[in-house]
C-alpha cells in the first residue's frame, strides 16, 4: 500500500489552478523530493496532503485514507514541518516538546530523547526566543516526531541554515528512511535532493513536468562533463576566439585559471582537449556527472 497516492489532484482559487490533476504515489521507508520554483504549487500541496486545505478535485489518501480537514485520525500520525518556525518563543525548548506530548499523549522520556538526538540538551532549558535559526528547526523536527509517525511532511527543512544543524538533520532523514518510515520532502536544495531523495518530482505551474530516480532523471536531461583548468599560453584574444571556436558548455575563471566545460560525450572531444591543450598549461582534468540542477533548467526551461 502506498503511504501517498495522489490522483488528479486539483486545488483552484478562483479562477486560478495551484495544483493542476498531479499523479504521484509514496511507498513506505521512501523520501521523495518535491521540487520546483516559488508559486509551482508545492506548499498547496502539501497544506492538502496535511488536511490543512481541500482539494477542489481529484483523491488524496495518506496512510491508506482519503484526507481531508476533518480526518483527525489520519493527521494523528503525520509529523510536519512548515517552513515558518511555529514555536512558542517564550517557553524553553524543553517545554515547547512537553506541551505537545501532553497533547499527543506522548511520555516525557521521548522528549529527553528527541533533545539529545538532536543535540539540544544543553539548550534545552533556554526560551526558544534565543535559539538561532538551525535549534529552531531542529526544535520543529522534534516536535514533528514526538508521536513517532509513519510519515514525516518537511517544507524546506535546511533552508538558511549552518552547515552542522544542515548535516545532523540529513543524517535523521536517512536514518528515518532505514527505519521504514516515509520522508515527503519540499526543497529547495537540489543538491539535497539528490543526496536524500530515491524519487523526486519537478512541479511547475501546477503540473509534475517530470518525475524519478535522481539517477535516471540525470541521465535523461542532463549530461556528463569533462571540466578543463588552465592558464592560458596565448594572447587572451587569441586564447578566447580559441575557447569560441570549440564551443564549450560554459567557462569559469578565477584569477588566471580558466575552467573550460565541455560535454563528455562530445564527438569532437578529443580535438577540443587537443585545441585547449595547445593554448595554454593544463593543471586539471576531472570529469562530473551531471546534476539536479541542469535536469531542473532543462525541464523548467
Amino acid at each position: 500500500m502506498a503511504v501517498i497516492d495522489v490522483q488528479n489532484l486539483t486545488k483552484r482559487f478562483g479562477q486560478f489552478v495551484a495544483v493542476d490533476r498531479i499523479n504521484f504515489s509514496v511507498a513506505a521507508g521512501e523520501v521523495f523530493g518535491f521540487l520546483g520554483p516559488n508559486g509551482a504549487g508545492k506548499t498547496s500541496t502539501i497544506r492538502i496532503l496535511t488536511g490543512l486545505s481541500r482539494a477542489t478535485d481529484g483523491h488524496c489518501r495518506v496512510l491508506g485514507q482519503e484526507m481531508s480537514p476533518e480526518n483527525k485520525e489520519v493527521r494523528r500520525k503525520i509529523g510536519v514541518v512548515f517552513e515558518e518556525p511555529n514555536l512558542y518563543t517564550r517557553l524553553t525548548g524543553r517545554q515547547n516538546l512537553e506541551f505537545f506530548a501532553t497533547l499527543y499523549g506522548v511520555k516525557k522520556q521521548r522528549v529527553s530523547e528527541l533533545l539529545q538526538e538532536f543535540q539540544l540538551g544543553e539548550a534545552e532549558g533556554k526560551a526558544v526566543a534565543h535559539y538561532s535559526k538551525g535549534m529552531k528547526q531542529r526544535l520543529l523536527i522534534c516536535r514533528a516526531l514526538l508521536s513517532d509517525p509513519d510519515l514525516l511532511i518537511l517544507d524546506e527543512p535546511t533552508s538558511g541554515l549552518d552547515l552542522a544543524s544542515v548535516e545532523l538533520i540529513r543524517g535523521h532523514i536517512h536514518s528515518l528512511a532505514r527505519q521504514g518510515k516515509t520522508v515527503f520532502m519540499s526543497t529547495h536544495s537540489l543538491e539535497e535532493a539528490d543526496e536524500l531523495c530515491g524519487r523526486v518530482a519537478f512541479v511547475n505551474h501546477g503540473k509534475i513536468i517530470a518525475e524519478g530516480d535522481p539517477a535516471a532523471l540525470k541521465l535523461r536531461f542532463g549530461q556528463d562533463y569533462l571540466k578543463v583548468d588552465l592558464i592560458p599560453s596565448l594572447p587572451l584574444a587569441e586564447f578566447w576566439q580559441m575557447v569560441e571556436s570549440i564551443q564549450p558548455i560554459k567557462t569559469e575563471q578565477d584569477g588566471k585559471v580558466i575552467s573550460v566545460i565541455v560535454g563528455l560525450s562530445s564527438d569532437r572531444l578529443g580535438y577540443e582537449i587537443d585545441q585547449l591543450r595547445s593554448a595554454g598549461r593544463i593543471l586539471r582534468v576531472h570529469s562530473q556527472e551531471a546534476s539536479l540542477r541542469e535536469v531542473f533548467k532543462s525541464v523548467l526551461g
